[in-house]
């Protein structure tokens, strides 16, 4: 079976170009996430790989299935220039291992959370798992293997967080959208939530 890494560095860089940084970090009982730095105009992408080595397991199930299962690898897209984003990398590692620490599923609608600022200064702690397909294409892989999906991030405030708990995703996004929402904007201030 072939490795999945070397393919989804490649789609990465077929759509985004070449990296012009890249990171690596290891935790403890986890394989290595690296974090890849593309710039496009006035944009910084940062995209996990690593993350999509293993498919997701559901955490309740008996035995993990080493073969078939979601896999994905997160891209975050911020406006460069405003704010020291670079330092984004080890929380992005972090969300990118929680599958193997946590045995978490990361999917679309899904919050999250690094318990601290993305970036220093930033006001947000946490994401929203956006839906695939919009920016990086899913990487169809052979048969059994399910696809490799890029799940965009939307920085959250705090506010924003606790309010799509109780609201959703979807309303959140709604709300974003009806506001004209920068959510590339990396300084940015919380949506009217009232």
């Amino acid at each position: 079976m072939a490795d999945v890494l070397p393919l989804v560095e490649a789609r990465l860089r077929t759509t985004l170009g070449e990296p012009d940084a890249r990171a690596a970090v290891t935790f403890l009982g986890t394989d290595r996430i690296e974090v890849l730095r593309f710039h496009e105009g006035d944009i910084v992408r940062y995209a996990t790989l690593g993350m999509s080595a293993q498919p997701m397991t559901d955490p309740t199930a008996v035995v993990a299935d080493p073969v078939r299962g979601p896999r994905v690898e997160l891209v975050l897209s911020v406006r460069g220039g405003v704010a020291d984003t670079d330092k984004v990398l080890r929380p992005l590692a972090v969300l990118a291992a929680s599958p193997q620490v946590e045995g978490v599923v990361v999917a679309p609608g899904a919050s999250l959370d690094v318990g601290e600022p993305l970036w220093p200064g930033a006001p947000f702690t946490s994401v929203l798992v956006a839906e695939p397909g919009g920016l990086v294409e899913d990487l169809e892989l052979d048969e059994p293997l399910d696809p490799v999906r890029f799940l965009p991030l939307l920085p959250m405030t705090p506010n924003e967080a606790a309010w799509k708990r109780v609201h959703g995703a979807g309303a959140l996004q709604e709300r974003w959208l009806a506001r004209g929402t920068d959510l590339r904007d990396p300084s940015r201030k919380s949506v009217p939530l009232d």
